[in-house]
């Protein structure tokens, strides 16, 4: 069927700076025709792509529309390391994993808040697999975002390097530094060492035969954010690996971020959001 263009966020690019320098994504407004809001601002959801060194894409993706078409609006960052914008671009991340891409999704967050396009008390962040490191990242070094949503991230970058498969066995070497002469520097930059600094919900999606990024990263983050007080949960998914498949689990997944940034942002979660039980949360 057709899908209709009265629910359709169209994307625009936005430049910012960062301490790097210069750094890119695509802004994309709420958009439902069929609903109005006097609020000066949205709240706001920035992604963080995987790879890292990847990018993003301005191709239609129903998982963005989800939720401009629901009231947020998205920042897809591509922050210092990401494809397509040149060498030196790419070569930001060099050493500087956890680094530059946290600095760059704060800073793109912090540009739209400044250009009223974006509620400074309700900005959330999620990514999967590396961005879902730099979404712990930003939540743990950094005090710019009241929820997050990591999707099979890394919490423990020296549990990464010494657990991970084979064909990326060495890729951690370029981005951070050779593992385990530079220990220091991968437990400095763990998210799972610095949970004393987080002061936000933390929601956890997690497959159960995940080779990449394994379980216990997710348990190990959870058992820490539960240990704090903080607001958090933990979904395990059966039978899913790295990156969700299962129509009925992608679907699950999106539903219940949707909740949980709902719940903690005092929204009136939407019929189709997917209630469950958030541990350390207020009545």
């Amino acid at each position: 069927s057709e899908i209709d263009e009265s629910l359709v966020s169209v994307p625009r690019p936005v430049e910012f700076p960062a301490p790097m320098g210069t750094s890119y994504g695509y802004y994309y407004p709420p958009r439902n025709d069929a609903f109005t809001s006097d609020e000066a601002a949205p709240p706001l959801l920035v992604k963080a792509h995987g790879g890292p060194t990847a990018a993003t894409s301005t191709a239609f993706n129903p998982a963005i529309q989800f939720w401009t078409s629901r009231g947020f609006a998205v920042l897809d960052v591509d922050y210092g390391g990401s494809m397509g914008y040149g060498r030196d671009y790419r070569r930001r991340l060099r050493g500087n994993w956890g680094v530059c891409d946290i600095d760059d999704v704060c800073a793109g967050a912090q540009h739209l808040v400044a250009e009223g396009l974006a509620d400074p008390k309700r900005l959330a962040i999620d990514g999967g697999s590396a961005g879902g490191y730099t979404t712990l990242g930003a939540l743990a070094f950094k005090d710019i975002f009241t929820a997050g949503c990591s999707l099979y991230g890394v919490a423990d970058l020296g549990c990464l390097a010494g657990d991970t498969h084979k064909f990326e066995s060495r890729y951690l070497d370029g981005l951070v530094g050779k593992y385990p002469e530079d220990k220091q520097l991968y437990d400095e930059r763990a998210p799972i060492n610095a949970v004393d600094s987080l002061s936000c919900p933390v929601l956890l999606l997690q497959g159960d035969e995940d080779k990449i990024v394994p379980p216990n990263q997710a348990e190990l983050m959870h058992a820490a954010l539960l240990k704090k007080g903080l607001p958090c949960a933990l979904k395990m998914y059966q039978g899913e690996q790295h990156g969700f498949r299962k129509a009925e689990n992608i679907e699950d997944a999106l539903n219940s971020e949707l909740f949980f940034f709902s719940r903690v942002f005092g929204i009136e979660p939407t019929p189709d959001a997917a209630p469950f039980d958030i541990d350390n949360m207020p009545a």
